[in-house]
Protein backbone atom coordinates (compact mmCIF):
# COMPACT_ATOMS: atom_id res chain seq x y z
CA UNK A 1 0.00 0.00 0.00
CA UNK A 2 1.34 3.36 -0.46
CA UNK A 3 2.89 5.26 1.88
CA UNK A 4 -0.11 7.63 3.08
CA UNK A 5 2.63 10.68 3.75
CA UNK A 6 3.37 10.78 0.32
CA UNK A 7 1.36 13.13 -1.65
CA UNK A 8 0.74 13.51 -5.40
CA UNK A 9 2.32 16.90 -5.20
CA UNK A 10 5.71 15.18 -3.66
CA UNK A 11 5.25 12.55 -6.67
CA UNK A 12 4.41 15.63 -9.51
CA UNK A 13 7.86 17.62 -8.11
CA UNK A 14 9.84 14.47 -8.52
CA UNK A 15 9.06 13.82 -11.85
CA UNK A 16 9.39 17.60 -12.99
CA UNK A 17 12.85 17.61 -11.29
CA UNK A 18 13.53 14.60 -13.06
CA UNK A 19 12.70 15.15 -16.23
CA UNK A 20 13.86 18.77 -16.29
CA UNK A 21 17.26 18.18 -14.59
CA UNK A 22 16.53 21.23 -12.56
CA UNK A 23 14.90 22.60 -9.54
CA UNK A 24 14.32 26.23 -11.13
CA UNK A 25 12.68 24.96 -14.22
CA UNK A 26 11.17 21.96 -12.84
CA UNK A 27 9.32 25.05 -9.92
CA UNK A 28 8.87 26.80 -13.44
CA UNK A 29 7.29 24.17 -15.26
CA UNK A 30 4.56 23.74 -12.25
CA UNK A 31 4.15 27.23 -11.64
CA UNK A 32 5.37 27.29 -7.63
CA UNK A 33 8.60 28.75 -6.17
CA UNK A 34 11.60 26.96 -5.95
CA UNK A 35 11.66 26.87 -2.39
CA UNK A 36 7.97 25.34 -2.62
CA UNK A 37 9.70 22.62 -5.08
CA UNK A 38 12.61 21.90 -2.80
CA UNK A 39 10.63 21.25 0.35
CA UNK A 40 8.60 19.11 -1.51
CA UNK A 41 11.78 17.29 -2.39
CA UNK A 42 12.86 17.05 0.62
CA UNK A 43 10.14 16.24 2.88
CA UNK A 44 9.75 12.78 -0.27
CA UNK A 45 13.61 12.40 0.27
CA UNK A 46 12.72 12.22 4.60
CA UNK A 47 9.49 9.72 4.05
CA UNK A 48 11.32 7.26 2.36
CA UNK A 49 14.80 8.03 3.97
CA UNK A 50 16.88 8.23 0.96
CA UNK A 51 18.31 11.32 -1.12
CA UNK A 52 17.14 10.80 -4.53
CA UNK A 53 18.74 13.26 -6.40
CA UNK A 54 22.83 14.57 -6.38
CA UNK A 55 23.83 18.00 -7.76
CA UNK A 56 25.89 18.47 -10.49
CA UNK A 57 27.90 20.49 -12.88
CA UNK A 58 25.39 20.43 -15.41
CA UNK A 59 22.00 20.57 -12.40
CA UNK A 60 20.80 17.29 -10.82
CA UNK A 61 21.32 14.11 -11.14
CA UNK A 62 18.94 11.04 -10.17
CA UNK A 63 20.67 8.58 -7.43
CA UNK A 64 19.91 4.93 -7.96
CA UNK A 65 16.85 5.39 -5.40
CA UNK A 66 15.33 8.12 -7.23
CA UNK A 67 15.95 6.06 -10.54
CA UNK A 68 14.47 3.00 -8.99
CA UNK A 69 11.39 5.23 -8.16
CA UNK A 70 11.43 7.29 -11.70
CA UNK A 71 10.90 3.48 -13.15
CA UNK A 72 7.65 3.21 -11.25
CA UNK A 73 6.33 6.92 -10.49
CA UNK A 74 6.47 7.83 -13.98
CA UNK A 75 3.97 5.44 -15.35
CA UNK A 76 1.52 5.31 -12.33
CA UNK A 77 1.22 8.75 -13.26
CA UNK A 78 0.84 8.24 -16.72
CA UNK A 79 -1.50 5.41 -15.62
CA UNK A 80 -3.89 8.09 -13.48
CA UNK A 81 -3.45 10.73 -16.03
CA UNK A 82 -5.27 7.88 -18.42
CA UNK A 83 -7.89 6.90 -16.19
CA UNK A 84 -8.72 10.66 -15.59
CA UNK A 85 -8.58 11.07 -19.36
CA UNK A 86 -10.81 8.15 -20.36
CA UNK A 87 -13.56 10.04 -18.24
CA UNK A 88 -13.65 13.01 -20.60
CA UNK A 89 -13.15 10.42 -23.66
CA UNK A 90 -16.67 8.77 -22.86
CA UNK A 91 -18.23 12.16 -23.20
CA UNK A 92 -15.91 13.91 -26.17
CA UNK A 93 -14.48 10.40 -27.67
CA UNK A 94 -11.32 9.37 -29.10
CA UNK A 95 -7.55 7.95 -27.51
CA UNK A 96 -4.19 8.63 -28.26
CA UNK A 97 -1.36 6.67 -29.07
CA UNK A 98 1.69 9.01 -28.03
CA UNK A 99 4.92 8.20 -29.98
CA UNK A 100 8.69 9.27 -29.62
CA UNK A 101 9.70 9.34 -33.80
CA UNK A 102 13.58 9.46 -34.65
CA UNK A 103 14.80 10.89 -37.83
CA UNK A 104 15.34 7.41 -39.07
CA UNK A 105 12.14 6.34 -39.24
CA UNK A 106 9.95 10.02 -40.08
CA UNK A 107 9.96 9.39 -43.97
CA UNK A 108 8.88 6.10 -44.40
CA UNK A 109 8.30 3.33 -41.93
CA UNK A 110 6.11 5.82 -39.61
CA UNK A 111 4.42 7.80 -41.79
CA UNK A 112 2.92 4.10 -43.93
CA UNK A 113 2.32 2.66 -40.23
CA UNK A 114 0.22 5.43 -39.08
CA UNK A 115 -1.84 5.62 -42.64
CA UNK A 116 -2.19 1.84 -42.11
CA UNK A 117 -3.61 2.08 -38.63
CA UNK A 118 -5.43 5.10 -39.93
CA UNK A 119 -7.38 2.89 -42.65
CA UNK A 120 -8.21 0.22 -39.56
CA UNK A 121 -9.30 3.16 -37.68
CA UNK A 122 -11.76 3.81 -40.04
CA UNK A 123 -12.74 0.51 -40.69
CA UNK A 124 -14.05 0.56 -36.87
CA UNK A 125 -11.39 -1.83 -35.60
CA UNK A 126 -10.15 1.09 -33.24
CA UNK A 127 -11.07 4.85 -32.66
CA UNK A 128 -7.10 5.72 -31.32
CA UNK A 129 -5.67 8.93 -33.07
CA UNK A 130 -1.71 9.07 -32.95
CA UNK A 131 0.43 12.19 -31.53
CA UNK A 132 3.95 11.72 -32.85
CA UNK A 133 6.82 13.70 -31.22
CA UNK A 134 10.41 14.26 -32.76
CA UNK A 135 13.91 14.47 -31.42
CA UNK A 136 16.65 13.16 -30.41
CA UNK A 137 16.92 10.00 -28.44
CA UNK A 138 17.90 11.20 -25.38
CA UNK A 139 14.52 13.05 -24.83
CA UNK A 140 12.35 10.65 -26.27
CA UNK A 141 14.08 7.91 -23.75
CA UNK A 142 13.54 10.17 -21.02
CA UNK A 143 10.03 10.45 -21.64
CA UNK A 144 9.11 7.12 -22.07
CA UNK A 145 10.62 6.39 -18.90
CA UNK A 146 8.49 9.06 -17.29
CA UNK A 147 5.72 7.19 -19.10
CA UNK A 148 4.96 10.33 -21.26
CA UNK A 149 5.05 8.74 -24.82
CA UNK A 150 4.05 5.12 -25.62
CA UNK A 151 6.56 4.00 -27.65
CA UNK A 152 9.83 5.43 -29.49
CA UNK A 153 10.52 4.23 -32.69
CA UNK A 154 13.95 4.63 -34.68
CA UNK A 155 17.80 3.52 -34.37
CA UNK A 156 18.88 4.10 -30.76
CA UNK A 157 20.59 0.36 -30.26
CA UNK A 158 23.84 2.77 -29.09
CA UNK A 159 21.71 4.67 -26.76
CA UNK A 160 22.92 4.96 -23.06
CA UNK A 161 19.78 5.73 -22.13
CA UNK A 162 17.84 2.72 -22.96
CA UNK A 163 18.93 1.07 -19.95
CA UNK A 164 16.38 -0.84 -18.70
CA UNK A 165 13.96 -0.32 -21.21
CA UNK A 166 12.87 -3.25 -23.80
CA UNK A 167 14.04 -2.50 -27.32
CA UNK A 168 12.86 -5.18 -30.26
CA UNK A 169 14.72 -4.68 -33.28
CA UNK A 170 12.80 -4.45 -36.89
CA UNK A 171 15.84 -3.65 -39.56
CA UNK A 172 18.90 -2.31 -40.01
CA UNK A 173 19.22 1.02 -41.59
CA UNK A 174 22.78 2.58 -42.30
CA UNK A 175 23.91 5.87 -42.88
CA UNK A 176 24.76 7.23 -46.29
CA UNK A 177 26.80 10.31 -47.68
CA UNK A 178 24.61 12.05 -49.74
CA UNK A 179 25.32 14.95 -52.57
CA UNK A 180 23.49 16.93 -54.77
CA UNK A 181 23.46 15.13 -58.16
CA UNK A 182 25.61 17.43 -59.71
CA UNK A 183 27.89 18.13 -56.27
CA UNK A 184 31.85 17.80 -57.45
CA UNK A 185 32.02 14.47 -56.10
CA UNK A 186 28.85 12.72 -57.41
CA UNK A 187 30.42 10.92 -60.23
CA UNK A 188 34.17 10.44 -58.08
CA UNK A 189 34.15 7.01 -57.77
CA UNK A 190 35.81 5.86 -55.46
CA UNK A 191 35.59 8.82 -53.04
CA UNK A 192 38.46 9.69 -50.55
CA UNK A 193 37.97 10.36 -47.24
CA UNK A 194 39.79 13.39 -47.10
CA UNK A 195 38.11 14.71 -50.05
CA UNK A 196 35.26 15.28 -48.03
CA UNK A 197 36.38 18.28 -45.43
CA UNK A 198 36.57 20.19 -48.49
CA UNK A 199 32.98 20.80 -48.10
CA UNK A 200 30.42 21.76 -45.31
CA UNK A 201 28.83 18.64 -43.82
CA UNK A 202 24.71 18.93 -42.39
CA UNK A 203 25.43 16.20 -39.97
CA UNK A 204 23.43 14.97 -36.41
CA UNK A 205 24.18 17.67 -33.32
CA UNK A 206 26.64 16.30 -30.71
CA UNK A 207 25.17 14.28 -27.60
CA UNK A 208 23.26 12.31 -30.25
CA UNK A 209 23.90 8.38 -31.22
CA UNK A 210 23.76 8.98 -35.13
CA UNK A 211 26.38 11.72 -34.00
CA UNK A 212 28.50 9.62 -32.49
CA UNK A 213 28.70 7.24 -35.60
CA UNK A 214 29.96 9.87 -37.62
CA UNK A 215 32.80 10.99 -34.99
CA UNK A 216 33.73 7.06 -35.49
CA UNK A 217 33.77 7.38 -38.83
CA UNK A 218 35.87 10.36 -38.37
CA UNK A 219 38.38 8.33 -36.70
CA UNK A 220 38.57 5.08 -38.47
CA UNK A 221 39.64 7.67 -41.66
CA UNK A 222 41.66 10.07 -39.49
CA UNK A 223 40.00 12.79 -40.66
CA UNK A 224 38.55 16.03 -38.83
CA UNK A 225 34.82 17.56 -38.93
CA UNK A 226 35.21 20.66 -41.48
CA UNK A 227 35.36 24.06 -40.27
CA UNK A 228 31.39 24.50 -41.67
CA UNK A 229 28.69 22.18 -40.02
CA UNK A 230 25.06 22.45 -40.55
CA UNK A 231 24.17 20.70 -36.91
CA UNK A 232 19.90 19.72 -37.04
CA UNK A 233 17.93 16.38 -36.77
CA UNK A 234 15.54 17.98 -39.38
CA UNK A 235 15.28 16.46 -42.35
CA UNK A 236 13.56 19.15 -44.24
CA UNK A 237 16.52 21.94 -43.33
CA UNK A 238 19.47 19.47 -43.94
CA UNK A 239 17.53 18.65 -47.07
CA UNK A 240 17.04 22.09 -49.05
CA UNK A 241 20.34 22.85 -47.08
CA UNK A 242 22.27 20.41 -49.69
CA UNK A 243 20.15 20.77 -52.52
CA UNK A 244 20.87 23.96 -52.98
CA UNK A 245 24.50 24.05 -51.95
CA UNK A 246 27.72 21.55 -51.97
CA UNK A 247 27.31 20.54 -48.83
CA UNK A 248 27.20 16.74 -48.00
CA UNK A 249 24.38 15.41 -45.87
CA UNK A 250 25.57 12.51 -43.48
CA UNK A 251 21.54 11.13 -43.33
CA UNK A 252 19.65 7.76 -42.71
CA UNK A 253 19.42 5.93 -45.86
CA UNK A 254 15.46 5.69 -45.29
CA UNK A 255 15.55 9.96 -44.78
CA UNK A 256 16.91 10.23 -48.64
CA UNK A 257 15.96 7.33 -50.38
CA UNK A 258 13.14 8.53 -52.60
CA UNK A 259 15.47 11.22 -53.71
CA UNK A 260 18.19 9.14 -54.87
CA UNK A 261 15.77 7.42 -56.32
CA UNK A 262 14.48 10.23 -58.26
CA UNK A 263 18.26 11.80 -59.04
CA UNK A 264 17.41 14.69 -57.08
CA UNK A 265 20.62 13.61 -54.54
CA UNK A 266 23.40 11.06 -55.29
CA UNK A 267 24.88 8.71 -53.02
CA UNK A 268 28.85 8.86 -52.57
CA UNK A 269 30.70 6.55 -53.53
CA UNK A 270 32.25 6.22 -50.02
CA UNK A 271 30.34 3.65 -47.90
CA UNK A 272 29.57 5.05 -44.41
CA UNK A 273 28.59 2.50 -42.50
CA UNK A 274 28.85 -1.29 -43.91
CA UNK A 275 25.37 -2.58 -41.95
CA UNK A 276 24.23 0.03 -39.93
CA UNK A 277 22.41 0.13 -36.66
CA UNK A 278 19.16 -1.17 -35.48
CA UNK A 279 15.62 0.24 -36.57
CA UNK A 280 13.22 -0.43 -33.72
CA UNK A 281 10.45 0.11 -30.85
CA UNK A 282 11.28 0.75 -27.25
CA UNK A 283 9.29 0.26 -25.11
CA UNK A 284 8.85 0.67 -21.15
CA UNK A 285 8.25 -2.74 -19.53
CA UNK A 286 7.17 -0.78 -16.13
CA UNK A 287 4.03 0.75 -17.82
CA UNK A 288 0.29 -1.33 -17.78
CA UNK A 289 0.21 -3.43 -20.26
CA UNK A 290 -1.85 -1.78 -23.55
CA UNK A 291 -3.41 -3.63 -26.26
CA UNK A 292 -3.52 -0.28 -27.97
CA UNK A 293 0.02 -0.06 -28.03
CA UNK A 294 0.66 -3.96 -28.87
CA UNK A 295 -1.58 -3.39 -31.70
CA UNK A 296 0.49 -0.47 -32.99
CA UNK A 297 3.57 -2.23 -33.00
CA UNK A 298 2.39 -5.43 -35.01
CA UNK A 299 1.75 -2.79 -37.60
CA UNK A 300 5.08 -1.60 -37.19
CA UNK A 301 6.38 -5.08 -37.44
CA UNK A 302 4.12 -5.56 -40.65
CA UNK A 303 5.25 -2.72 -42.39
CA UNK A 304 8.92 -3.17 -41.88
CA UNK A 305 9.01 -6.97 -42.56
CA UNK A 306 7.26 -6.03 -46.28
CA UNK A 307 10.25 -4.25 -46.69
CA UNK A 308 8.94 -0.82 -47.43
CA UNK A 309 11.93 0.26 -46.64
CA UNK A 310 14.87 -0.98 -47.93
CA UNK A 311 17.80 -2.63 -46.58
CA UNK A 312 21.37 -2.80 -46.77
Amino acid sequence: MLNARIKLRHLMAFLEVAKRRSFARAAEALAITQPGISKAIRELEEILQTPLFERTSQGVSLTQAGLTLLRHAGPAMRALDEGVSAIGDAHHGGRWLRIGALSTVESRLLPVAIQRWHSASAAGQHDTSVSVVTGASAYLLSRLRLGELDMVVGRMTEAREIGDLYFEHLYYEPLVIVARSGHPLAQVTPVAASQLIAYPWALPPPQTTLRQQVDSFCVRHAITLPPLLLETLSLPVSYRYTLESDALWIAPREAVIEELESGLLKELALPFEAQGGSVGICTNVSMTKSLTRDAFCETLRQVAAERIIPRS
